[in-house]
């Protein structure tokens, strides 16, 4: 066991959130008509993206960055975390089947939020927890459900997410979006963004798809 555990720890050093991956943006689509935008970040966007668009309601999710200063930033100037900017999922969903505050709340379920500047192995101020808020309502939303975690003793430590308007997001590089369905042998996937898709899903059951509600 511990030799499997020591092979494990030097894999997820190794392959870290993205490992020498083909460049080339993703482009940022358009709102359809109906459809509402969130933005939310919670450490590694590969298992954010994945957890989120599993939700009844959200019609895509894209991996990017937001939080920062520097336009149009690479996952590589990102990670010196010289641009200021956290890997964050936009999600566009629709409003007369799922509100922001669900979103807000399954946010809140697919990482652990009382953590300062990192999720698991992955350690700096791009993976800290941070939600953007649009108008005075969806602050409102998110200061409601953080609240709700608090109360609820869940973790020994209070909620630390970033509560912040929103500015712009930048999409990232194509190979990250919807990383975590087309790349299940990566060990990162099974060690670390696997378990927090499970948590929201149990957390959140009422509101996935079908297909991801079975066996729950």
């Amino acid at each position: 066991m511990k030799k499997l555990a020591l092979y494990v720890a030097s894999a997820l050093l190794i392959v870290g959130c993205a490992n020498g991956q083909p460049k080339g943006m993703a482009v940022l689509p358009k709102p359809a008509a109906g459809e509402a935008v969130a933005t939310f970040g919670g450490g590694c966007f590969w298992a954010m993206q994945e957890a989120l668009s599993e939700l009844k309601g959200v019609n895509k999710a894209i991996s990017g960055y937001a939080g920062g200063n520097t336009a149009n930033p690479t996952y590589e100037e990102v990670s010196t975390r010289t641009t200021n900017h956290a890997e964050t999922v936009q999600v566009y969903y629709d409003p007369k089947v799922i509100t922001y505050a669900t979103l807000a709340e399954a946010f809140l379920s697919a990482h652990d939020p009382t953590t300062l500047n990192r999720q698991g192995p992955d350690v700096g101020t791009d993976y800290r927890s941070i939600a953007f808020y649009r108008s005075d309502a969806e602050k409102a939303a998110l200061e409601a459900a953080i609240k709700k975690v608090n109360a609820s003793k869940h973790y020994p430590n209070p909620v630390v997410t970033q509560v912040v308007p929103f500015k712009v997001f930048y999409p990232a590089e194509k190979y990250h979006q919807g990383y975590y369905r087309t790349n299940g042998d990566n060990p990162y996937i099974g060690a670390v963004s696997t378990p927090k898709v499970l948590k929201m899903r149990k957390a959140m059951k009422e509101y996935l798809k079908p297909e991801f509600a079975k066996g729950i």
